[in-house]
């Protein structure tokens, strides 16, 4: 919501807003790689700009700031929104002598601005969280501070300044003669509305085109803040969605998520902004709800260019269906529905649960999905074991082929030889009940797999980058690590040598129903990198662990009060996880919420 709001005022209050040039006493910044850590504190005084009511009220119209150095390779901040919720009045509310903003979350790395109007007035500016994102790695040319409000740009800029190691000071600035225009930002080393990336040069082949777009993943970072140390909290993308099952986003595509809805929608979330107008609405073709209906997206690695998507959902039939679309050649935000096409159909048994649902290429390029064992209790059909069944299984699927049946069986695939039209050819593992979510690390290629237990254990399963597949995970002999079937006194169930059991389980006293989540590769927490995230649909509590040795999740902790939404919110049925292009985790909730996890500001 916030950078909805950052960019309704850059549309509707920067372009048409009147100078309002302003003297400055002091500048002091230090940025996220200074010894001390991150400052930010700026200071106007006798400011006959701010008279008295000259300031149009930032309770109404919110603010932007911006500080920028004007050299190339210079700092800056992008534009910081300053949203009309967090603005108090000074002295009397209805007739303020100024006003003040404080952020008790420190999201964009600003702390509190001070507006006081008089004969002249003054302004004070401090921040200097750890998202405060201007990097100092050189000596810096003039800097200009920019402080929008309404219809009016406050603009000093101050020249000269003494910069050193990831700091710069610069003091008695007197007003310009009026405000620099707002150049485009692009090489200044931040993302800003509008750019993919920012690595501050005009080279082209490094991944960042010279206008600000992706290339390559190996930039995906280039010019978005980071903070230090792996304090987390939750941001709020949207409340307005519909029963969501699931969430991503193409690669390359760093501004827009993909949300899917259970009863045959997907969502474009761009620039943070929900639209009205879906992606794919097939409600007519899915059978909802309980368990079924549109359950994942899965974008090709190659989408940039063939602009091809794939989806998991049950038809009207309840089969399990994996279908090929494109999006639409004249408007990316939609996509054609005229190009479906089937790659696969799996009939599913009369029970409502267990229909899997996952879709994800692997990085070998390949298509992987998680169908469930069939439903009912205890896989009464025997699908998770039997090697004619395409349930409670994982699928490994060639999907690069242009005629019917639109699927191939990977060569490397442990029996591609199998009957049944080729379709068996597809299994790479087995004994799996309902894997309610699965994900490949970015880095390392290891695969995690969240598979929802029976009545007594959940757990999570491991597949290194290493494998050539043929696992079975052993349900239905197995739930977790305990023999299931036949069921205790027996304890007839087969050698435990030949089934791969899991790295981590909990028990009934945890919650009911796993929600599998990722490794975390993004860019704005890299000391979290090769964190995994789960969570429960029953318990909602986000829970996370870092590697594993000899079979075994190790750091295991406990990150739901880290995670508990601001205000009166709450995780309440976590029903997924996902990554955006960068490697951003986000946590889906049931009842329409998606978040986005971010640094915590101290």
């Amino acid at each position: 919501m916030l950078l909805q709001i950052a960019v309704l005022l850059l549309l509707t209050g920067v372009a048409s807003a009147a100078d309002r040039p302003i003297p400055a006493d002091r500048l002091l910044v230090r940025d996220v790689a200074h010894p001390s850590g991150p400052k930010l504190r700026f200071a106007a005084s006798a400011v006959p700009a701010l008279a008295p009511g000259a300031l149009d009220d930032p309770r109404v119209t919110g603010a932007t700031l911006e500080i920028a150095g004007t050299g190339s390779g210079d700092g800056a901040t992008g534009i910081i929104p300053l949203p009309p919720s967090l603005w108090t009045a000074l002295g009397s509310p209805t007739a303020p002598s100024g006003y003040e903003f404080v952020d008790p979350a420190r999201s964009f790395g600003m702390k509190r601005v001070v507006v006081r109007m008089g004969t002249p007035g003054n302004l004070l500016i401090v921040g200097g969280t750890t998202a405060l994102p201007y990097a100092i790695d050189q000596a810096q040319s003039a800097i200009d501070v920019r402080l929008t409000v309404g219809d009016d740009v406050y603009c000093a800029r101050l020249a000269s300044p003494s910069s050193s190691a990831h700091r710069v000071v610069a003091t008695d600035a007197p007003a310009p003669a009026q405000c620099a225009p707002r150049a485009v930002r692009c090489g200044n080393r931040v993302v800003e509305a509008g750019e993919d990336c920012d690595d501050g040069n005009d080279a082209s082949g490094d991944g960042c085109s010279p206008a600000c777009e992706l290339t390559d993943p190996a930039a995906v970072c280039a010019g978005v803040p980071s903070a230090f140390g792996d304090e987390i909290a939750t941001q709020l993308v949207t409340d307005q969605l519909d029963s969501p099952t699931f969430v991503t986003a193409p690669p390359l595509d760093p501004r827009r998520l993909f949300v899917t809805e259970q009863e045959g929608r997907i969502r474009v979330i761009r620039d943070g902004v929900l639209l009205a107008t879906p992606f794919l609405a097939i409600e007519d073709e899915v059978l909802c709800c309980v368990e079924r209906g549109l359950l994942s997206v899965a974008f090709h690695p190659d989408y940039a260019q063939n602009r091809r998507f794939f989806v998991y959902y049950n038809d009207n039939r309840a089969r399990l269906v994996i279908a090929r679309y494109e999006a639409s050649a004249a408007d990316p935000d939609r996509a054609d529905p005229a190009s479906k096409r089937v790659l696969l159909r799996i009939p599913h048994p009369g029970f409502a649960n267990h229909n899997g649902g996952q879709l994800a290429f692997g990085p070998d390029g390949y298509l992987y999905a998680g169908p469930g064992d069939g439903g009912g209790g205890g896989d009464p059909g025997e699908n998770a074991q039997a090697p004619d069944s395409l349930l409670g299984k994982l699928l490994r699927i060639d999907v690069d082929v242009e005629g019917e049946p639109y699927r191939a069986v990977p060569a490397d695939n442990p029996d591609p030889g199998a009957g049944a039209g080729a379709k068996l050819g597809l299994i790479w593992a087995s004994g799996l009940r309902n894997p309610w979510r699965f994900g490949f690390d970015r880095a390392t290629g290891d695969l995690y797999v969240a598979d929802v237990g029976q009545n007594a254990t959940e757990e999570i399963d491991f597949q290194p980058a290493s494998s050539a597949g043929g696992e079975n995970y052993g349900w239905d002999f197995f739930e977790g690590s305990s023999c299931f079937e036949p069921e205790p006194p027996s304890q007839s169930c087969p050698d435990p040598s030949a089934f791969v059991f899991p790295v981590l389980e909990y028990g009934r006293g945890d919650g009911c129903s796993i929600t599998g989540g990722y490794v975390y590769r993004g860019c704005a927490l890299p000391d979290l990198h090769g964190t995994y995230f789960y969570s429960d649909f029953c318990s909602s509590f986000v829970r996370t662990f870092r590697g594993v040795t000899g079979g075994v999740a190790q750091n295991r902790e406990d990150r739901s009060a880290d995670l508990e939404p601001a205000g009166s919110r709450t995780l309440d049925n976590v029903v997924s996880f996902g990554e955006d292009a960068r490697g951003e985790l986000y946590v889906v909730d049931r009842d329409g919420e998606l978040y986005r996890i971010v640094p915590a500001s101290p």
